[in-house]
């Protein structure tokens, strides 16, 4: 994709807010330490959102995350924010197929301070043009009642609301199409 960004799953993108480069990529064994990093620096409100309440073992988390990466129904993409040679995690997308019910699922986060400049949006597109190129067609989350921001970015990139979510959550899906 770049030569700049081997790793790059899109061409890469400068934020102007940031001053720097912005890398949306895969997952690997290297990602655990830094991705744990990142979480823990989440604020607790977006760590809450994230895990879907609070959780306090990042590392192992953080390990899940890319513990299938070797299968290709099972990846995490990482934003790395690069500044002067340096990198670091802003965002991670989670996404896992699941066969018995013919769709794939994810999970997504934006480090605080990253918030609407439309990170949330370019990694959802990754995340699904690769599922869109593994041949998956339906691509759903779940999210609290509450999370008016997930709310609002899922319906930015044209998932609904499927009626499925209870008093306190809501369950979203989109059908993927080439």
């Amino acid at each position: 994709m770049s030569q700049l960004f081997p790793g790059a799953v899109v061409e890469p993108v400068e934020l102007a807010e940031t001053k720097g480069m912005v890398c949306i990529r895969t997952a690997g064994e290297s990602d655990v330490e830094s991705l744990s990093v990142y979480f823990t620096g989440l604020s607790t409100i977006s760590r809450n959102k994230r895990f879907s309440g609070a959780r306090t073992d990042l590392s192992v988390v953080a390990a899940e995350c890319v513990a299938k990466s070797d299968r290709l129904d099972h990846f995490t993409l990482l934003a790395e924010l690069r500044q002067e040679g340096q990198g670091r995690i802003i965002g991670e997308a989670r996404y896992a197929y699941d066969e018995a019910v013919r769709h794939g699922e994810f999970a997504i986060s934006v480090a605080d301070a990253f918030h609407r400049m439309g990170l949330g949006l370019q990694m959802m597109t990754a995340m699904e043009t690769r599922a869109i190129d593994l041949g998956h067609e339906l691509i759903a989350a779940e999210t609290a009642r509450t999370n008016a921001e997930m709310r609002g970015l899922a319906k930015k990139a044209g998932f609904r609301d499927t009626g499925l979510g209870d008093w306190q959550s809501v369950h979203l899906a989109k059908r993927l199409s080439r």
